[in-house]
C-alpha cells in the first residue's frame, strides 16, 4: 500500500486529536475516529472520516492507531475494556505524561500482543499537516519506519531511540529550555522597565542574547559528554561575581531576584566543590543532583 492507502484510527478527539485525524484526512488516508462524546467527531465526519461506534471496531479498521488522550491511565482504562482486542495491533500513544509512564504503558500494551510506540507532539493544533509541527517518537525503530511514511503526513518526525520514555523526557526537556529562556527574557524585561524601556524595545536585544547562547551548546555539550570543563572563555568564579551583579542591580532597582539568586546558590556549591576555575557546564553536576545533596 502507499501512504495514502493505508487506513489510520484516531482515538480521542480533542483539539489535537482533531488536528490528527484532520492532516491525515487531508492526505488521503482513510480515517476512523472514535471520542467518547459522538458529537466532536462531526466534522471530521463531514470531511469523510467514519465514526465508529466502539474502541473495538476503531482498532479493528486501522493499519496504525493514533491515542490523543487526557493522560496514560486514560489510555489504559479505554484500551483494557472487556470487548477490547489488541493482539495483533500497532499503536502510537501521543497522549502526555511522563517517562515512566510511557515505560510502564509499553509493557503493558506489548503483553497484550500489540506492537507499541510511544511519541510527543511539541506543536499547537493549527500547525499539525505542516513542517512546523515536530512529533517525536520512540519504540522499536522497525516499526516507527514501517509507518514513517503514513506518519509523515502529521509533520516533520523526528525517531529518538527504542526507549519508550524518550519521547517524554525530550518534552520535558525542551519545556524546561522554554521555561527558562522565558523566565530570563521576564527577569531582563523587568529591570528595563525600571529605566523606562519597554519590553517591545528589549526584544530584539534579548532575541540576539538568545541567539548567541544557543551557538554555544554544541561546544558546551562536547564538555559535557568528556567530563572536562576548561574554562575557554570563562571561569564559573568570574560568571559568580556576575551573578553577584545581576541580583545586587535588581534589589536596588526594586526588581525580583529570586531568580539570579538561585543561578548564584549552585554556582556557589559548584565553586565550593571545586569547581570555579572550570567552564560553566560544570554546573551539570548540580542540575544532576537532587536539591540539598
Amino acid at each position: 500500500m502507499n501512504k495514502t492507502d493505508t487506513p489510520v484510527t484516531v482515538i480521542g478527539l480533542g483539539l489535537m486529536g482533531q488536528a490528527l485525524a484532520g492532516a491525515f484526512l487531508k492526505a488521503g488516508h482513510p480515517t476512523t475516529v472514535w471520542n467518547r462524546t459522538p458529537s466532536k467527531a462531526d466534522q471530521l465526519v463531514a470531511e469523510g472520516a467514519r465514526l465508529a461506534p466502539t474502541i473495538g471496531d476503531a482498532l479493528e479498521e486501522g493499519s496504525l492507531t493514533i491515542i490523543c488522550v487526557t493522560d496514560y491511565q486514560a489510555v489504559q482504562e479505554l484500551l483494557g475494556a472487556s470487548d477490547v482486542e489488541l493482539d495483533g495491533m500497532t499503536l502510537l500513544n501521543l497522549t502526555s505524561g511522563d517517562s515512566a509512564q510511557a515505560r510502564e504503558t509499553a509493557r503493558w500494551v506489548t503483553q497484550r500482543g500489540a506492537r507499541y510506540l510511544d511519541g510527543a507532539i511539541m506543536a499547537v493544533p493549527p500547525t499539525i499537516g505542516t513542517a512546523e509541527a515536530v512529533i517525536l517518537h520512540c519504540g522499536p525503530q522497525a516499526d516507527f519506519e514501517t509507518h514513517k511514511s503514513t506518519l509523515d503526513a502529521l509533520g516533520t518526525l523526528s525517531y529518538l531511540g527504542a526507549d519508550h520514555g524518550l519521547a517524554s523526557l525530550y518534552d520535558v526537556a525542551g519545556l524546561a529550555m522554554m521555561w527558562s529562556v522565558l523566565n530570563a527574557w521576564l527577569q531582563g524585561t523587568a529591570l528595563l522597565r525600571t529605566a523606562g524601556v519597554d519590553a517591545a524595545t528589549y526584544a530584539p536585544f534579548a532575541r540576539q542574547m538568545a541567539a548567541g547562547v544557543a551557538e554555544w551548546l554544541p561546544g558546551y555539550a562536547e564538555q559535557i559528554d568528556n567530563n572536562s570543563f576548561p574554562a575557554e572563555v570563562s571561569a564559573l568564579a568570574t560568571d559568580a561575581r556576575a551573578m553577584a551583579h545581576l541580583i545586587k542591580e535588581s534589589e536596588a532597582v526594586g526588581v525580583n531576584a529570586e531568580l539570579p539568586k538561585l543561578f548564584k546558590a549552585m554556582a556557589d556549591r559548584s565553586i565550593a566543590a571545586g569547581h570555579g576555575g572550570e567552564q560553566y557546564p560544570v554546573l551539570i553536576e548540580e542540575f544532576g543532583k537532587p536539591r540539598g545533596d
